[in-house]
């Protein structure tokens, strides 16, 4: 089998006319180009070139590989530009939409190993309380916490189970104990707000009749989450957040109808560019990593 260097040696003589020019060419040694063309020669046992004091002439069978090599120089060119468009389109920007809360709490530790392992590819972290429209291009990747994520053209996966339900501090519960039942949820004060936490939040305490419970409101999820963390009061906050936060107690078992899935989406027009699909299947990795843990 020849080597492609003992190739390229080949055309730069047959198209030069000399082992001195095709050196040039190739910024090699002479020596190197001769021994490349021997070692072709030998590879194939065709005699393509005849050795004159002018240079050297290609031989009939010389002439007639010469178009086939040609050909291959073409298809290795192809193959370089091709490789390089893909490697170009890898990197880039890719927009991430999630809760602050989220962003805040599991994705730093994340997003710093997507960066050491694809420096190429940037991320745009949208943090805001609306969820974005991936159809219409307003991100290219979420992270949702939904029961079924909603929109036209989602794709994705259910990275795992997310309920919500009752977190205390480990210093509130030390002063003043952990509710283990929801009738005695009501003795207890709540923190609110925290953005798009929010609304998710209000509908658990409406659904128990504890909106009267709240005695302090966040704008932000990290606000929300300083406060329950001070010990100044209970909070409802999704379990595959709150369940890797160190301070906090989880105090009552979440119901069947509380629980939501944190969800992987995509448009389905994105799927496959290579710098969403190298996002997407990092994140996937990651999060899998941490609901297993």
């Amino acid at each position: 089998m020849y080597d492609w260097n003992d190739l390229k040696a080949f055309l730069a003589v047959a198209e030069t006319g000399s082992t001195l020019s095709a050196a040039q060419t190739l910024r090699v040694s002479q020596t190197t180009v001769a021994r490349r063309i021997a070692a072709l020669e030998e590879a194939t046992g065709l005699h393509l070139f005849e050795r004159r004091q002018a240079g050297y002439a290609l031989t009939p069978v010389g002439e007639a590989m010469l178009a086939r090599a040609i050909d291959v120089r073409d298809a290795a060119d192809r193959f370089g530009e091709a490789a390089g468009a893909r490697s170009r389109d890898a990197g880039g920007t890719v927009s991430l939409t999630v809760m602050e809360i989220f962003a805040v709490t599991v994705l730093p530790p994340i997003l710093r190993d997507l960066r050491a392992a694809h420096p190429e590819i940037h991320i745009q972290l949208d943090t805001s309380d609306e969820p974005r429209d991936l159809a219409a291009g307003s991100a290219d990747i979420a992270i949702r916490s939904s029961k079924q994520p909603t929109g036209a053209g989602l794709v994705g996966r259910r990275i795992a189970d997310n309920p919500w339900t009752v977190y205390s501090s480990r210093d509130y519960a030390e002063r003043h104990g952990i509710p283990h039942s929801r009738d005695q949820l009501v003795t207890h004060p709540f923190i609110g707000g925290g953005g798009s936490v929010w609304e998710p939040y209000r509908a658990w305490l409406r659904q128990y009749g504890l909106e009267d419970s709240v005695v302090m409101k966040y704008d932000t999820g990290p606000g929300l989450l300083a406060g329950v963390r001070s010990g100044m009061g209970l909070t409802i906050l999704p379990a595959f957040l709150a369940d890797r936060e160190p301070d906090l107690i989880r105090c009552i078992p979440p119901k069947r109808e509380d629980t939501t899935g944190l969800w992987l989406l995509t448009h389905e027009t994105l799927r496959h560019v290579p710098r969403v699909r190298t996002v997407l299947d990092f994140l996937a990795a990651e999060l899998s990593k941490l609901a297993r843990g």
